[in-house]
């Protein structure tokens, strides 16, 4: 949906329609019962799904710190995207409970700065999720390119890249939106908040990733038919190329797929894209910590070891 304002003799006029009901969703309107009742269902199971990944990456991430010998960058990155999932499980819960703390639509049109700082470093979560992603996908290239390189190094440059690139996006978009496009209501619409802009940068980088993997791909494909492809170390790259290139299907194929859909909320595929975005997007978390702590046969070894030390 769109809204408008007009130019006039006194200045800009309220921007109208109201956001919800630019985006198909007027509160007012009883025949939209049937639609809250699914827009509220499907804010319960990402609620349940962020509330697991919240747990289970906090697991994770305390067997990672806690054990000396799982201390190395490839777990310090690990460690990294875990954080940046618990954040943005965090981020979705303070933004639910500002949009839901009143019955009103317009709530964040009254209480605007407390909105817009929600919703900056909700985004700033979101998209710091996909840039560790990347980063997950540069190191493994890195390893499987170069033969000698330092990882103590990289590991700086990875940081400064998971972390700042997000913060450059969402610094130049809120600064645009407030000198250009500061119409009250950063928010368009109650359900509608987790779209629009955000989807451009995370779509590029899964682009750059899903480059990134094709090139491991291939690199994997040509040292498997060579001697090298028999030692241990590569065994290792092998391993966690697995579950690296696993995730690719988990955190960005919604975007190629919903790439080609008008984002019309009155065709319904605004509710479908709702639903891989946040309900399943919100088990990712939880797959992740499966996928590099839980299934990692290096971490399994290392508990078991401490619990036989335990109980000896």
């Amino acid at each position: 949906g769109f809204v408008y304002r007009n130019c006039t003799s006194e200045g800009w006029s309220d921007p109208y329609p109201r956001p919800d009901i630019a985006c198909g969703y007027n509160v007012n309107d009883t025949t939209n019962e049937a639609r809250r009742s699914y827009f509220m269902t499907l804010k319960t199971m990402y609620t349940i799904g962020y509330c697991t990944s919240l747990v289970t990456l906090t697991i994770a991430l305390v067997v990672l710190v806690s054990f000396r010998k799982l201390r190395c960058t490839r777990n310090y990155i690990h460690m990294h995207l875990f954080t940046s999932f618990i954040l943005r499980a965090s981020s979705t819960f303070i933004k639910d409970a500002v949009l839901f703390s009143s019955e009103d639509t317009n709530y964040c049109g009254t209480y605007t700065a407390g909105c817009k700082l929600t919703m900056v470093f909700f985004q700033y979560c979101i998209m710091s999720n996909y840039s560790w992603l990347l980063v997950e996908g540069l190191y493994l290239h890195t390893l499987l390119v170069l033969s000698f390189f330092s990882e103590r190094k990289f590991l700086w440059q990875f940081i400064a890249l998971g972390w700042g690139a997000p913060t450059v996006f969402v610094a130049a978009w809120a600064t645009a939106r407030q000198l250009h496009e500061n119409l009250r209501k950063w928010l368009l619409g109650i359900w509608f908040c987790c779209l629009g802009f955000f989807s451009r940068p995370s779509f590029c980088f899964f682009q750059i990733n899903f480059i990134l993997f094709v090139n491991i791909l291939r690199i994997l494909m040509r040292k498997l038919s060579s001697p090298e492809g028999q030692s241990s170390d590569f065994n290792q790259y092998k391993r966690l190329a697995k579950s690296t290139l696993l995730l690719i299907p988990l955190f960005g194929v919604h975007y190629i797929i919903f790439a080609f859909f008008p984002e019309d909320a009155s065709s319904g595929t605004m509710e479908i894209q709702l639903f891989f975005e946040l309900a399943l997007g919100s088990f990712q978390g939880f797959v992740v910590a499966v996928l590099y702590c839980f299934l990692n046969g290096e971490v399994q070894l290392e508990v078991q070891r401490k619990w036989r030390q335990w109980h000896l």
